[in-house]
């Protein structure tokens, strides 16, 4: 794996960097949030760990500007000495795909770059999906729904996107939970949330809701649903 580390701690960012490398891996490192959001931005990586406490741009920032404005959906593990339940909502909402706090195990870390390498490399497609009036650009993460482009947040994009792949095929709750945020769903309403302002977006810009809920299971996606 090519792997990026932004981190401004050089004993933390040291450590990461020789055991990364000892396993096989390729590793840059930047020591602030303007440089790293400037590699992850010009350079192909197979994921990020990022520090929250960065100079020059926090990592919260960093992740936000990476998913909404460069449109790039590389896996973003954030590292960080920060616990409390919000600091890691606020990570999980700025588009972070795994959350570990320090101290950690250099096993661990690598550990679940693996895991969220292999979710997101799960999903990769290179061929546009449409589906009736609606499309999705993976390579651009563009979606667009009669004729009309719809701004989306990184994990609407992915539910979409599973979904695009099988359209018609009912997917469970706990599916879609376990495709999107792995072990580190933050509560139980946080599948339902995006789900909501998902169908919002799409209702909005195409005019009806492509997504039928199956009651008692989870969702799926249709040409058309009545209404």
């Amino acid at each position: 794996m090519h792997i990026l580390i932004i981190e401004d701690d050089a004993a933390i960012a040291a450590n990461l960097y020789d055991f990364l490398q000892a396993r096989g891996h390729s590793v840059d490192a930047a020591g602030d949030g303007i440089t790293g959001l400037h590699l992850a931005a010009t350079k192909n990586f197979d994921g990020i760990l990022l520090d929250l406490g960065l100079p020059g741009m926090d990592g919260v920032t960093l992740c936000r500007k990476l998913r909404e404005e460069e449109h790039i959906d590389t896996p973003v593990l954030m590292l960080t000495a920060r616990d409390t339940l919000h600091d890691k909502l606020q990570g999980f909402n700025c588009g972070a795909d795994d959350y570990l706090v320090k101290p950690f195990a250099l096993k661990e870390v690598e550990a679940r770059l693996v895991a969220i390498h292999k979710r997101h490399g799960g999903k990769v497609t290179d061929r546009r999906l449409e589906m009736g009036d609606l499309s999705f650009d993976p390579k651009t993460l563009s979606t667009r729904f009669g004729g009309t482009s719809v701004k989306l947040s990184p994990k609407c994009i992915r539910l979409l996107a599973i979904m695009m792949n099988e359209p018609g095929r009912v997917f469970s709750r706990t599916e879609l939970e376990s495709e999107v945020w792995g072990d580190a769903q933050p509560t139980s309403d946080t599948l339902r949330s995006h789900m909501y302002e998902l169908r919002r977006a799409l209702s909005k810009a195409g005019g009806y809701d492509p997504i039928e809920t199956v009651h008692g299971y989870g969702y799926r996606l249709t040409s058309r649903v009545k209404s």
